[in-house]
């Protein structure tokens, strides 16, 4: 697994190369569903999670965040963070569903993004 931002005993952080900001946290252990996970696995998401979510919110000032956790593909639990903008190429539906036009989406310096969210995990 390439783009690893950050890791810890409980989870894996991984940027999603794509034309929005996209972080997936990945449990380290074989687990498919959340209610299979310990308490301490579940805390360490959700502490993950909202703090992707936030600086997402104040860096990008997005339109929305989408968070979701899918495993049909991928049958191992990890959510997906992204940062969705009017002018992405498939807003207002998923990044997996129909391409609506091209992306005008300008976005900030990621690795800026990037070193501000490994210092807050």
């Amino acid at each position: 697994m390439d783009n690893i931002i950050y890791e810890n005993s409980l989870v894996k952080v991984k940027l999603e190369k794509f034309e929005i900001p996209w972080i997936i946290i990945f449990a380290q252990d074989p687990i498919k569903e959340f209610s299979q996970a310990s308490q301490e696995l579940k805390l360490e998401i959700l502490r993950v999670l909202d703090i992707v979510e936030k600086e997402m919110l104040s860096y990008f000032e997005p339109t929305k965040i989408n968070i979701a956790s899918f495993g049909n593909y991928v049958p191992h639990l990890h959510f997906h963070i992204q940062a969705r903008f009017k002018d992405d190429s498939f807003f207002p539906e998923p990044t997996w569903g129909k391409k609506q036009r091209e992306s005008k989406v300008k976005l900030k310096d990621m690795d800026s993004f990037l070193d501000n969210l490994r210092s807050k995990l």
